[in-house]
């Protein structure tokens, strides 16, 4: 008889051990996070106050720098996702929604009160009618630059047209100052560029109109932007070997007084040193044609849910936590962003506060990003011909042709 109880008594122990341990695996929480520089300690904070607050669950944070994410993305979700990835809104999300690799998140928008505190995203986070996408910051788009350089080449204001924006980068070449700096190696850079020619060329709906493949590369409209954006290169207003440079390594440009402008997302701001910050300002991209309402580009970040996520309870619970006004707030704030959700403090950074009044005020519409409103092969070799022709502008018309066939072939699918 003792013998038998203890049989039973060992086959209960290890019945609860089995338990104990599925229990464990149930509670592991993947996640996955494209994160540069001084942006994963702001995720690992975030991170570690979900931890405090869900104790049960055992959460596996792996952290990707941003180009290698972008390669990778296609294979996690066709795989053996994690349970949670970072990502983009708009067409970079709605092209893994289509496919059904992303989990319906329409429920938590419901649940969560989203559809009000996050009305403003709410269309970029949607595709075919169901939400994708948790929100976090998104950014403006602007020119930092620096005040102490335009006052050395005798600028006395920040340019509002185009016209005094080519008469200040006269003056900052006159004077040995390199006008703009743009680190051309980061192909997205470049497609900034040209997202705000074309939106203060040819304005909001014609951009979207571009993006989602329903005009020709040769149209004169999309020439003119290039033939403008030349005019540029060929005054030599951009830093010499610009594709030499990706974001992180262009900003000592800037901090060294080597460059007076840079095009680039509001985020850029929290990487800057504090001997930088206070001579650093920020203006609007300056008006081209001012019959053409002013639009800009305001891509947002998000949380998403793989489709086969093994740990989805979690996972929702996370992204739950990760939207809150509170937490959504400090994420914008430690990345140089602004908050999507409307109940999170307003940004306090001078810059963030100058990019969120661009943004609130703007007439003209709000893009997501050239990438994340273009289709991925589209955008690929729309990016790759920015590149092109910022090495040898006078292949502009043979890039455009190029393009063109690119375009027929990928919107006939």
């Amino acid at each position: 008889m003792k013998f038998g109880a203890g049989k039973f008594l060992l086959a209960g122990v290890a019945c609860l051990a089995m338990a104990a341990a599925s229990y464990v695996d149930a509670a592991t929480l993947r996640v996955t996070v494209s994160a540069r520089g001084n942006q994963r300690a702001v995720w690992q904070d975030a991170f570690d106050q979900f931890e405090k607050a869900n104790p049960d669950v055992d959460l596996k944070v792996t952290y990707v720098g941003e180009e290698a994410y972008k390669v990778q993305m296609s294979g996690w979700l066709a795989t053996d996702p994690p349970d949670v990835l970072s990502w983009h809104n708009g067409e970079r999300m709605a092209y893994f929604a289509k496919r059904g690799l992303l989990d319906d998140l329409s429920a938590d928008w419901q649940k969560n009160g989203w559809n009000q505190t996050y009305v403003a995203v709410k269309p970029p986070s949607t595709y075919a009618g169901k939400q994708y996408a948790a929100p976090l910051g998104y950014d403006s788009y602007g020119f930092f630059y620096r005040k102490d350089l335009f006052e050395k080449a005798g600028i006395t204001s920040e340019p509002k047209t185009w016209d005094e924006f080519l008469a200040d980068c006269k003056k900052l070449k006159d004077a040995g100052i390199a006008p703009i700096a743009v680190p051309a190696k980061d192909s997205w850079t470049l497609a900034a560029w040209f997202d705000y020619l074309d939106l203060r060329i040819n304005g909001y709906a014609f951009h979207e109109q571009l993006m989602a493949g329903e005009i020709a590369y040769t149209d004169p409209r999309v020439r003119k932007v290039y033939a403008t954006w030349k005019t540029l290169i060929d005054d030599r207003y951009f830093v010499d070997n610009a594709l030499s440079y990706d974001v992180d390594s262009v900003s000592p440009l800037l901090v060294n007084g080597q460059a007076a402008m840079m095009l680039m997302g509001t985020f850029f701001s929290a990487g800057l040193p504090a001997s930088t910050r206070d001579k650093m300002g920020y203006f609007r991209f300056p008006v081209i044609d001012s019959a053409v309402p002013m639009a800009e580009d305001g891509p947002v970040n998000i949380l998403m849910i793989p489709a086969k996520a093994g740990n989805k309870k979690d996972a929702h619970r996370l992204l739950a936590f990760m939207a809150q006004p509170q937490i959504n707030g400090e994420l914008a704030k430690g990345w140089g962003q602004l908050p999507s959700n409307n109940q999170a403090p307003e940004p306090q950074d001078p810059i963030s506060k100058i990019g969120f009044q661009i943004l609130s005020s703007t007439p003209g519409g709000v893009a997501q990003f050239y990438d994340r409103d273009m289709t991925k092969e589209m955008a690929d070799e729309g990016m790759k011909g920015m590149q092109q022709f910022y090495s040898d502008p006078n292949q502009l018309d043979a890039i455009l042709n190029r393009l063109e066939q690119f375009r027929q072939r990928i919107y006939k699918k």
